[in-house]
């Protein structure tokens, strides 16, 4: 299999976002990042760089927290391509930015064009940031483990071919998500996944309780990009695990429901 640990770096300025960069996606071409939760104005249980507007946190907080992302990045706050995401599989090429209130319902960006800022939201869910460096086509795709099953991902390399880019020189990264330790699901997930191919019952570990199983979403999203011949790179952070850095929906869960933030990570092509 294609794929292996990624190696990370956290960059964080003062008064500014902080995000890791993944080495495989280092490149003169290429800017990005998988943001945490840490160098935001939100407040609360949003604190402090959510840059979601589905939740009920200040709309202004949120739009100041993704032009903080863009400009670490070198971006201007327009340059976001931020989606409705829908636990889907659509893919939408992105040729300009959108507003705001006109956000397309997709789970996935591809785009040859310079300058724009290709965003997935994430809450625990795997941000997967692809690029063809040689061909100059880049991609960003929301990973849950709905989509992941429908074929978001391989959608999004299909959309990326139509644009130039070549399976051979694809590279992907799975970005902070939940983890298996982390991952306890019902027979209904299990069941969803492995109607789809039976031999997906190895991406499933005994659970903690009886009639649960560990979930392996990272492992699950690094698979289905292996078998079209994408080189995989895996970011080891596990969401709810770590709280200092990470909103986790899951972990909100855990504790009794209530507002939660959402990160950003994001993948642009240099002018």
């Amino acid at each position: 299999m294609r794929f292996k640990l990624a190696v990370t770096r956290w960059i964080r300025n003062r008064m500014s976002a902080e995000f890791l960069t993944a080495n495989p996606l280092q490149h003169p071409r290429l800017r990005h990042g998988f943001f945490t939760r840490n160098g935001g104005v939100s407040t609360g249980a949003f604190a402090s760089l959510n840059c979601s507007l589905s939740g009920k946190d200040n709309a202004a907080a949120v739009r100041e927290n993704r032009a903080r992302a863009a400009a670490a990045l070198g971006l201007p706050h327009q340059a976001l391509c931020v989606l409705t995401q829908v636990h889907g599989k659509r893919v939408v090429v992105a040729k300009a930015a959108w507003p705001e209130d006109q956000r397309p319902e997709a789970d996935a960006i591809a785009t040859r064009r310079e300058g724009l800022a290709l965003a997935i939201v994430t809450g625990d869910c795997a941000p997967v940031l692809l690029a063809d460096r040689q061909a100059g086509v880049i991609g960003g795709a929301h990973a849950g483990w709905r989509g992941a099953v429908l074929g978001v991902l391989e959608e999004t390399v299909f959309a990326m071919e139509g644009l130039g880019a070549a399976r051979r020189d694809l590279i992907a990264v799975v970005g902070p998500c939940i983890h298996q330790p982390s991952y306890e699901v019902a027979a209904d997930l299990r069941d969803a996944v492995l109607a789809r191919d039976p031999a997906d019952g190895r991406f499933f570990a005994t659970g903690k309780r009886q009639g649960r199983w560990q979930f392996d979403l990272p492992g699950y999203c690094t698979a289905r990009l292996v078998a079209l011949g994408v080189a995989v790179s895996v970011m080891p952070h596990d969401t709810l695990a770590d709280e200092a850095r990470f909103f986790s929906h899951r972990r909100n869960t855990l504790a009794g429901g209530g507002p939660i933030g959402h990160q950003l990570s994001a993948i642009a092509l240099t002018e």
